[in-house]
């Protein structure tokens, strides 16, 4: 397919390749889970069933993707460690976050009547991920030791903490006015520890999952990640925090996030989607991004075609501290949960019939032009596919084989390409334009409201989120949005 002149953007994609032979593990955390479990009324201090809802989508994760070898979870957190030779997604972090992430976010929600029958998924359930780069074995095995001691004081604290409540008859703060215990809770550049006022309880654990007794009874473990040479007691959780692959975005930049489909050509088959187009499933795109933007307030813009979408952060913006991996993974995770949860909506009559998942990248964009260009490079990208698409499509219908279209079609330029079309019967520019252009998703002031016939301030404006399918490369559509690249 032909180039465009807007090409050059890629070349601020940056790589984040984790190198050989650090093994990968991925840590998922849910997303303020603590009012999700209000919300969905958790037993407390632990429900029984929503950790096996985890255990089963972590079961979910690992069939999924055969190079982890080892995951490790509790509450609402999971850990997924992968094989030392592992080359998933070229071990690009971005790429192994977001795809685990959005895996175990989709099948968390489709999984959730299974377990939760006679309760309602009130609203999408997210989770943020990160990658930890670990050097050595002696690393893994200091992080999976830290968070099984993380598990236990947790859950002897919240153990605690319920039964003076439910019956001791004492209020939450009172009851964490008992806990307060001194704890050690980080160390000193010379190894002395130091100590801080803390409300939770700490606890010599039985079982050890970093313990050789453990560990070196599976062979398989041994074999994809390595024999631990000695049993450890303690750990010291600022080490093993310098082992996370944290990427800073740069600040006073444009942050655009890029979802994209997983295998959404098997998906869409599996799916029975109308080619080339299918209209419901660009609607439930659109959908999703609709709920990101109103979201992550922070987001000014976003652009989507087919099984991908770009979400737009303003320049200055703070979100997360402007860690990628954060603001990549949540918008991820949130992004997969609302298309599992509203699958219904668009396709009432057809069950969905394995979990869909996206993977994301941040870049940075250091200019309203450049960003610009980008957003450009996609919408030519959009008509250049969509066009090509058509006519396959089109030849397809008409007896030939996929083969034989795409050897037809091979070396045509557009003029071709419209011609063929109208030898269908088909003009192009009459097909319906969010084909043709893909959808614009953004915070839209509405109405203004006059007060006393003042200037209104922006807490008078109605915000609201809208859609429009338009050309976004020719100036006058900024020209008519202004407030968009000047949020």
């Amino acid at each position: 397919m032909a180039n465009s002149k807007y090409e050059y953007v890629k070349s601020y994609g940056v790589e984040d390749e984790i190198f050989l032979p650090n093994l990968i593990v991925v840590r998922i955390d849910g997303c303020d889970f603590q009012r999700f479990a209000e919300m969905h009324e958790f037993e407390k201090p632990n429900d029984e069933v929503a950790l096996n809802l985890m255990n089963s989508s972590a079961v979910s994760v690992s069939e999924e993707f055969p190079d982890i070898v080892f995951s490790y979870g509790f509450s609402d957190e999971y850990s997924f460690v992968f094989k030392k030779t592992s080359k998933f997604h070229q071990r690009r972090a971005s790429k192994v976050e977001s795809i685990i992430v959005s895996f175990f976010s989709s099948v968390y929600v489709m999984k959730w009547r299974e377990f939760f029958p006679h309760k309602e998924l009130r609203y999408p359930p997210s989770f943020c991920a990160k990658v930890i780069s670990c050097g050595a074995i002696y690393v893994l095995q200091s992080y999976l030791l830290w968070r099984q001691n993380d598990c236990h004081t947790n859950n002897l604290c919240n153990t605690c903490l319920w039964e003076l409540i439910i019956k001791g008859g004492k209020t939450e703060s009172e009851a964490l006015e008992l806990l307060k215990v001194i704890d050690v809770v980080k160390h000193n550049e010379n190894g002395s520890p130091v100590r801080r006022l803390r409300k939770k309880l700490r606890i010599v654990h039985s079982k050890n999952i970093a313990g050789i007794s453990f560990w070196n009874k599976h062979k398989c473990l041994r074999n994809e990640l390595g024999s631990f040479s000695k049993d450890i007691a303690k750990v010291e959780p600022d080490f093993l925090k310098s082992f996370q692959f944290e990427k800073r975005l740069m600040p006073s930049t444009w942050i655009v996030i890029r979802i994209d489909g997983c295998h959404f050509h098997r998906f869409s088959d599996v799916h029975e989607f109308v080619k080339p187009n299918d209209e419901q499933a660009l609607k439930l795109m659109n959908s999703c991004a609709v709920a990101v933007v109103k979201e992550f307030q922070d987001t000014v813009f976003a652009y989507g075609v087919s099984d991908e979408y770009s979400f737009v952060l303003k320049k200055d913006s703070q979100f997360y501290q402007r860690r990628a991996s954060k603001i990549v993974s949540v918008m991820v995770s949130l992004f997969t949960s609302m298309y599992t949860m509203k699958w219904k909506d668009f396709f009432p009559e057809r069950d969905l019939k394995y979990p869909p998942y996206f993977d994301g990248r941040a870049v940075c964009y250091p200019s309203s032009e450049i960003l610009r260009d980008y957003l450009a490079w996609r919408q030519v990208d959009c008509h250049i596919n969509n066009q090509y698409n058509t006519c396959f499509w089109q030849l397809v219908k008409s007896g030939k084989s996929k083969s034989e279209a795409q050897n037809f079609l091979k070396g045509t330029l557009a003029g071709d390409k419209d011609k063929l079309l109208k030898q269908f019967g088909i003009d192009y520019s009459k097909l319906p334009v969010m084909f043709r252009q893909g959808s614009s998703t953004f915070w839209d002031k509405g109405d203004i409201i006059m007060i006393n016939n003042n200037k209104p301030s922006d807490e008078n404006s109605q915000n609201k989120v809208v859609i429009e399918h338009c050309n976004i490369i020719e100036s006058s559509f900024w020209c008519a949005h202004p407030t968009i690249l000047n949020a």
